[in-house]
C-alpha cells in the first residue's frame, strides 16, 4: 500500500509540472519539447500508479499501459468515455 500511495504522489506531481507548460499560449520549440517529455514522464507515472493499484486491491498483474487501461475500465476505474482517450495516449 505504501508503494501506491508514492506513486500516487509522484503521478500528482508529475502531473502538476505538465500544466505548467501545457496552458502555455505559442510556446517556443523549447517550451513545447518540455510539454512533450512532461505528458510522456506523467503518462508514465499515471499508468503505473494504475498498474500497482490493480496489483494491490484488484490482484491483477498487468504488465503494459494498454492491458493496465483496460483492465481499469474492467473494474470500473475508467468510464468508457475515459478508456477511449487513455488508450489513444498509449499510441501519442
Amino acid at each position: 500500500m505504501e508503494k501506491l500511495h508514492h506513486r500516487l504522489e509522484s503521478a500528482e506531481k508529475a502531473l502538476s509540472s505538465l500544466r505548467q507548460l501545457a496552458g502555455l499560449n505559442n510556446p517556443s520549440e523549447v517550451e513545447r519539447d518540455g510539454a512533450i517529455q512532461r505528458f510522456e514522464f506523467t503518462f508514465e507515472a499515471c499508468w503505473k500508479t494504475a498498474k500497482q493499484y490493480l496489483y494491490d486491491r484488484e490482484g491483477l498483474d498487468i504488465g503494459s499501459p494498454k492491458g493496465v487501461i483496460r483492465s481499469s475500465r474492467e473494474v470500473n476505474l475508467f468510464n468508457e468515455e475515459e478508456t477511449i482517450p487513455a488508450l489513444n495516449m498509449v499510441n501519442d
